[in-house]
């Protein structure tokens, strides 16, 4: 098949490129500035906030499916600009659906867990919806945009992306192990329920998505639900790191610009059921991450 992967530098899309190639597929990569990631899939810049421009590449491309994990994470960030949160998120996600549906491509949409507000977590696909704060909103409108433009797509929702190497900024894991591995002291969410996401296994979900042309909702995380102080607690005995250097802290402590759920994480029953690429348990997902961070040192 022919796919076309957007954030092809990020965490997610470089490794949903990776795993394409490397299934015989027919990749082309679109992302902002230079190519960081290696691989021997095609590679275009593009700004997907411009929509002429992303119509054009993706009319050139002529894909089959489309993946989408493109997007503005930073959470406070968003918060603190909402015009170029929703640009990055409600507008290019439109884009990329609208050229979708032109190229008569099955696209699978990237989301989050943010899209609930945590009073009840953790969350079934059929769950309502109700974010907070511009991050949240915007993600949920994307979700929306996706639906509206090019129907028959996948929402694929995951959580907690971490893997290694970090691709652009460091993620959560790539960020903890960082600091861990100099001993340094961290400060992590002892109230904040997620579900951890190994970023490779979490592409495998997505490409098989695509392969499928699946549509309606998944969540595409990890298979294990933990606070954010159990995952650090977890990662130092795998890592062999001073788990005395956490000092578990409540959100409301920090005054973050912006909210974020507290008793989120996702159920996995679906994809458990319907897909063959499974969610990964927390301590499956730790020992690959703490080998893909020897193998990169040894390198």
């Amino acid at each position: 098949m022919r796919f076309l992967v957007t954030g092809a530098n990020g965490l997610v899309g470089s490794r949903v490129c990776a795993q394409l190639t490397e299934r015989g597929h027919e990749v082309v990569g679109l992302g902002r500035g230079p190519r960081r990631t290696g691989g021997t899939h095609g590679y275009v810049e593009v700004d997907l906030t411009r929509e002429q421009d992303v119509a054009a590449a993706i009319a050139q491309a002529r894909p089959e499916a489309i993946i989408h994990p493109a997007s503005m994470t930073e959470v406070d960030a968003c918060e603190k600009d909402p015009d170029a949160a929703y640009a990055a998120n409600v507008h290019a996600t439109a884009a990329v659906a609208r050229a979708a549906k032109l190229a008569g491509a099955h696209l699978v949409h990237v989301s989050t867990d943010y899209v609930f507000d945590g009073d009840a977590g953790p969350y079934s696909e059929d769950a309502l919806p109700n974010p907070r704060g511009v991050y949240a909103l915007t993600k949920h409108m994307a979700e929306q945009a996706a639906r509206v433009f090019a129907p028959g797509c996948a929402i694929a929702r995951t959580a907690v992306v971490y893997g290694w190497p970090a691709a652009g900024r460091p993620n959560f894991g790539a960020w903890l192990v960082g600091a861990l591995e100099k001993g340094q002291p961290v400060k992590l969410f002892e109230d904040q329920v997620v579900s951890p996401s190994f970023a490779d296994s979490v592409a495998a979900m997505l490409v098989e998505l695509g392969e499928r042309r699946l549509g309606g909702v998944w969540n595409t995380c990890g298979g294990t639900v933990i606070d954010r102080v159990g995952f650090g607690r977890a990662l130092c005995e795998v890592f062999g790191f001073d788990a005395s250097l956490i000092t578990p802290t409540r959100m409301a402590d920090l005054k973050l610009a912006s909210p974020r759920p507290l008793r989120s994480g996702l159920k996995t029953d679906k994809v458990r059921t319907e897909l063959k690429a499974q969610p990964l348990e927390l301590a499956e997902s730790l020992a690959r991450f703490h080998a893909a961070w020897k193998a990169h040192r040894a390198g």
